[in-house]
């Protein structure tokens, strides 16, 4: 505890850090209020009241569950930053795949402000698409106080002043505070379910069970969930390090600059190096089959598979989405690691592998390390997808469940060591020790990379 209170002291010590410390806490509290405020026009009580009697799908508890719960309450950010991450999404895959984009990636900032601009114009649009959709097939009409063309137009209009309103607190956030503010968002949203989810877990074992109460199955569940995130941290941060060489340089006076031969240089490639996208693109896929079970044109046969892969409790489903994971975790991996630029890029640099000839050879060793650490991190990411089934076989509630795995616990442990990350540069950057005295927690990205390389 004395360790503890020294080291925030220490942070509190830092007049900047403590600034931008107290700035992200005011812009997460002002995004959490905003999550309550319901849309105009719309009777609170009533809705409670119709989504009580009704049942939610798998898909509105997964954006529910990102926006906070402010879905559910048809708040102004009811959408959250759903339509920002999945604008991003696709201009990083034209910027992959279409030539222009490319150009843009290499223009450096300017290209990145382009890229920016064209990200916040494609969220209004999804946004202009998404906020019709979630009001027809979500807000039910008893609770429009005045429905009508009037209401759906402002309601939309709001809708999309607010996705903006979110991604500006995100920037500000990523300018003025710490950590990578869209991805700190999300993170908040997902953590506000966590009290409730535990809250009604522990009821539910110890007071609402009829043999008297299991306070030792409470424990022993978040002993388990304590040693999956100390797996899960172990994986993210897990690289393999390549060794580099460079070649010595002269200095003034024909002495030999011998200080790069003793720092670190080496090539970290991620064992998850995917990230989250693998299980978001995923899960995306697995909305299908709810959809498609309800076609009247297939038989009651197919319409029983589609069924089963539409329960996130059947064996089919997760293992489809295994299946699903590990095949994108390879697409994902390709698309984004190119070993033949890397190997140009050492080539120019004077750099080189020991052992392994520059060019299409170093290309080659990249690509074949690659598709070795590439299967275990494909595991790694189906395992953890499907965590919560098995959670939920042990006993543990459906709320809570979702906490043991999949891409809540993934982003929240990315977004924290990622956060974390940056408070320990400060700290070092100030003559202080840092966060961990080993220093392993700033020697690689986190999986946070997954996330804030899409929307940061």
């Amino acid at each position: 505890m004395n360790k503890f209170l020294k080291k925030f002291k220490q942070i509190w010590a830092i007049e900047d850090l403590k600034t931008r410390i107290l700035n992200t806490l005011l812009f997460l509290l002002v995004y959490r209020l905003g999550s309550f405020i319901v849309l105009p026009g719309i009777d609170s009580d009533i809705l409670r009241t119709v989504l009580d009697q009704g049942e939610q799908s798998n898909m509105v508890s997964l954006i529910n569950q990102f926006a906070g719960g402010a879905f559910s309450r048809a708040s102004i950010f009811a959408l959250g930053v759903m339509p920002y991450i999945t604008a991003s999404i696709v201009i990083q895959l034209l910027g992959m795949a279409v030539p222009q984009f490319q150009k843009l990636q290499k223009e450096g900032e300017s290209g990145r402000k382009k890229m920016q601009t064209y990200t916040k114009l494609l969220t209004i649009a999804v946004v202009a698409i998404q906020a019709p959709g979630y009001l027809a097939a979500y807000v039910p009409s008893e609770a429009m106080i005045n429905p009508g063309f009037m209401f759906n137009l402002s309601a939309v209009i709001i809708l999309i002043a607010s996705t903006m309103f979110i991604m500006w607190l995100g920037e500000k956030i990523t300018e003025k505070g710490v950590g990578n503010g869209v991805s700190l968002l999300i993170t908040v949203g997902i953590l506000a379910g966590l009290p409730p989810a535990f809250l009604a877990e522990f009821q539910s074992k110890v007071f609402d069970n009829a043999d008297g109460g299991r306070l030792l199955f409470i424990v022993v569940e978040l002993i388990v969930w304590f040693f999956i995130i100390l797996f899960t941290i172990l994986v993210v941060k897990g690289v393999r390090k390549i060794p580099l060489e460079h070649p010595k340089q002269m200095l003034a006076g024909g002495a030999i600059n011998r200080a790069q031969s003793s720092g670190r240089r080496y090539l970290p490639l991620k064992v998850a190096m995917a990230g989250v996208m693998p299980i978001i693109f995923a899960q995306a896929i697995m909305f299908l089959p709810q959809s498609l079970s309800r076609v009247e044109f297939f038989g009651d046969t197919v319409k029983g598979i589609f069924i089963n892969m539409a329960d996130p409790n059947n064996a089919l489903y997760n293992l489809t989405t295994a299946v699903l994971i590990i095949l994108f975790t390879y697409f994902y991996t390709a698309m984004i690691v190119n070993p033949r630029q890397m190997a140009d890029d050492f080539k120019k640099q004077g750099a080189y592998i020991p052992g392994v000839k520059p060019g299409t050879d170093t290309a080659t060793f990249i690509d074949n390390v690659m598709t070795k650490i590439t299967f275990p991190g494909s595991l790694f990411l189906a395992f953890i997808a499907i965590l919560p089934m098995f959670a939920r076989w042990g006993g543990i509630s459906t709320g809570f469940s979702y906490f043991f795995g999949g891409t809540s616990l993934l982003i929240m442990v990315g977004v924290v060591l990622d956060t974390l990350q940056q408070v320990d540069s400060y700290l070092l950057n100030r003559n202080y020790d840092g966060l961990m005295k080993s220093g392993k927690l700033r020697d690689s990205g986190s999986l946070n990379e997954g996330v804030g390389g899409i929307i940061g």
